[in-house]
């Protein structure tokens, strides 16, 4: 099945992006409705974090949500294939100067987890050698390909998970790499802090601040929209923070949090509520999937 998945996505990748996205927003319609368990995860996520929201809106949002990510998904297929001038011409980048200006400086590349993530990481794949740290996938042909497509242009570093974070740090520090950083998913309880995310406790990694603290970093954030129909992708990086880090480790994290709930705002159907956020509870509290 993900060989004949694969091969779908090289026949796609010579279509316009147009027509890539009109498929990608088509199928995503159809896999709201054919996979359940994460049409529930969206749905209770959505609720916890917009309850004030009406229902029919939040129906719609998960919907949009859906489509937003079956989009990417598809459009996986230029990330992979497509030449390095329709890749220049699809993603545009704004803020590279802030990227620039921090040559032989510790860089993090604080990246949350939104559609346009590996867009994102191709693009600056074209003007920097970078390091991140990247989850095995289940499917040894499918992350052998995710892979393929992180590190197509340049000399890229990919660190598993299991090598750990130590690694990806010293990559950073020896070799002038900007660290591609994505903390904002639920790890489980150990190392982390609960942190309000949309006003709700999550399990929140504080590893952004400990890790800039470390290798004396500075955290440039760094957010990718998908823009309507053929239009491609924009990889905004913008100005690193200023007093970044504190010695109030659960302040920075919260400060993480917040940024990521406001780039959510601008673009919500973007935001990978699909993921379990709030997995891990506090001691004593009651489970939400």
């Amino acid at each position: 099945m993900t060989r004949v998945f694969i091969g779908l996505l090289w026949i796609l990748h010579v279509l316009p992006l147009g027509a890539l996205a009109a498929f990608g927003n088509g199928l995503g319609r159809v896999l709201y409705w054919l996979i359940p368990e994460r049409r529930r995860v969206t749905h209770i996520n959505l609720e916890k974090c917009f309850p004030q929201m009406a229902p029919q809106a939040r129906e719609r949002l998960a919907r949009a949500h859906f489509r937003a990510f079956t989009r990417s998904i598809v459009e996986h297929a230029l990330l992979w294939w497509a030449p390095e001038a329709r890749i220049r011409r699809l993603i545009r980048i704004e803020g590279l100067e802030h990227l620039g200006a921090l040559r032989g400086t510790p860089v993090i590349l604080f990246v949350p987890h939104f559609a346009g993530l590996d867009a994102c990481a191709t693009r600056i794949g074209l003007e920097r050698d970078c390091v991140g740290i990247f989850s095995q996938q289940k499917d040894a042909l499918f992350s052998e390909l995710l892979a393929h497509g992180r590190g197509r242009f340049g000399d890229q570093r990919q660190v598993s998970r299991q090598e750990g974070v130590r690694v990806a740090i010293r990559a950073m520090l020896r070799e002038d790499r900007p660290f591609y950083y994505l903390p904002d998913q639920d790890y489980g309880a150990r190392d982390a802090l609960f942190v309000p995310f949309f006003g709700v406790p999550a399990a929140t990694v504080p590893g952004l601040s400990r890790i800039a603290r470390l290798a004396r970093a500075k955290v440039l954030p760094c957010v990718t929209q998908m823009l309507p129909g053929g239009e491609g992708y924009v990889v905004r990086i913008e100005a690193p923070w200023q007093d970044f880090p504190t010695s109030d480790l659960h302040a920075d994290t919260l400060r993480m949090n917040r940024y990521i709930e406001q780039a959510a705002l601008r673009m919500p159907e973007q935001y990978l509520w699909m993921h379990k956020r709030f997995k891990t509870r506090p001691e004593g509290e009651a489970r939400f999937y």
